[in-house]
């Protein structure tokens, strides 16, 4: 898949779309760290994605690695058994193994638990707010279930969303009493940026796309979290750069889909 000089990583997802595969991207783009966006860079590289993550009679995917279940998935160069590629899947599971890598993964153990237990908490936001508008099959349209979404998501936004944002503000509360460290910036777990910062501003950046009216009312009651923290992190350098870059796509059809019927509704 990759030759000698290529990057080292190579990310396996679909085409087209932020995704699951954004959080991966963003610890990427926020270190500078080459990789290879496999589907969205070469003409037939969704193909080799197929053929890796989504094939159901595979028994094995990249050479001797176990099958994929689904992807996202990240190929690491030389880092297999026997000097072969590494294969490795499932968001959480790739951001345990890039955070300390990257220097994103907190400053000593007890950092890299807080920081996997923020990352599993956003994650589990993620997949809810993507149930909003697919509550009763993911395979099927939006407008076959909309009566469903309709009486879902309004639960979602009165009390899922308040407890998982609270958590969230709690968190940095929590951070900035216990810090030690001085910092130039406002982060969940110690001084410096973590795979939980981004991948909790990933969800709030999205949650900012399908529901603004609703962010807009919270922000008085959460305003760390939804604006000093958010701010914080979408200011970084880096990260600036790639969200006023090409490689970042935009929301479309994917976890965060606008609905205006779905939106907190003017009263």
């Amino acid at each position: 898949m990759a030759s000698a000089d290529s990057p080292k990583y190579t990310l396996l997802y679909h085409p087209g779309i932020p995704g699951r595969a954004e959080f991966i991207r963003l610890a990427f783009e926020a270190t500078s760290t080459p990789y290879t966006d496999l589907a969205n860079s070469t003409s037939d590289g969704y193909a080799t994605v197929r053929k890796t993550c989504i094939d159901p009679n595979a028994l094995s995917s990249a050479g001797d690695n176990p099958p994929v279940f689904a992807p996202p998935a990240l190929q690491v160069r030389g880092e297999g058994r026997g000097g072969g590629d590494l294969l490795i899947s499932q968001t959480s599971n790739i951001l345990n193994y890039l955070g300390p890598r990257l220097g994103l993964g907190g400053e000593d153990e007890a950092d890299k638990l807080w920081v996997g237990q923020v990352v599993a908490t956003a994650l589990d936001l993620n997949n809810e707010v993507h149930d909003t508008h697919h509550p009763i099959a993911i395979g099927d349209y939006y407008e076959n279930q909309k009566e469903e979404a309709l009486k879902k998501t309004p639960d979602f936004r009165a009390n899922r969303l308040p407890k998982y944002l609270g958590y969230f503000e709690r968190m940095l509360k929590w951070n900035e009493n216990h810090r030690e460290r001085e910092s130039q910036g406002v982060y969940l777990v110690g001084g410096k940026l973590t795979v939980a910062d981004l991948v909790v501003w990933q969800v709030l950046d999205g949650l900012y796309f399908a529901f603004p009216n609703e962010l807009k009312a919270r922000k008085e009651e959460f305003g760390l979290l939804l604006g000093e923290f958010y701010d914080s992190v979408k200011r970084a350098k880096r990260i600036k750069e790639y969200l006023e870059s090409k490689r970042r796509m935009e929301y479309s059809m994917g976890i965060f889909r606008h609905y205006a019927e779905l939106d907190r509704q003017a009263e």
